[in-house]
């Protein structure tokens, strides 16, 4: 089985719907941004601190050359994990990419109501929050867009719908075999 490898802008959901898609499905998951912070022994905001993006790209770029060589997990990408083109080409064969959307009130909301923000998510660049998602979105939307094989725009659903869009995509397309009928009713 083809990893599922959610991607998208910061605070669409990826992690709180991996984390639910890794239950639903029984599948182990891995959390690029998680893995870094563990390794490194820093937050996000640490090492980009110490070495700006460029020095977070590169402990990105290790984990996603590693977590390539796995099957049948789910993992919650980096938002922008996949400007690099390296990046795309070792997960492409054996990722199948689930894009999560939202507009930019939706993330800027998202990112304000997230105590955690501030060290997990710190600025990619010198604007306001909303001019920066604005223009960070335009220029990772054609990368998303061109990966993606299913989309859905997380802005006006709660996680558990998510999911049960995600499972319905791949039951239909057969790649997992959970149908709406197995599902949790919590």
């Amino acid at each position: 089985m083809k990893n599922i490898i959610l991607i998208g802008y910061r605070c669409t959901g990826k992690t709180s719907v991996g984390k639910t898609l890794s239950e639903r499905l029984g599948l182990p998951l891995f959390d690029t941004d998680d893995l870094i912070t563990r390794e490194a022994g820093m937050s996000v905001g640490e090492i980009v601190q110490e070495g700006g993006w460029p020095l977070f790209r590169r402990k990105e770029h290790d984990v996603i050359r590693r977590l390539s060589s796995l099957e049948g997990s789910v993992i919650a990408s980096g938002g922008g994990a996949f400007e690099d083109q390296e990046n795309r080409e070792v997960m492409k064969d054996n990722g199948l990419f689930i894009w999560l959307t939202a507009d930019v009130k939706t993330i800027v909301e998202r990112m304000l109501a997230d105590r955690k923000s501030d060290d997990q998510r710190p600025p990619l660049s010198d604007g306001d929050l909303e001019a920066e998602a604005a223009t960070i979105l335009k220029r990772r939307e054609p990368v998303y867009r061109q990966l993606a094989t299913f989309t859905i725009d997380s802005s006006q659903k709660g996680i558990d719908s998510i999911t049960d869009e995600i499972c319905d995509f791949l039951h239909k397309e057969q790649i997992c075999q959970e149908t709406p009928s197995e599902r949790s009713s919590e």
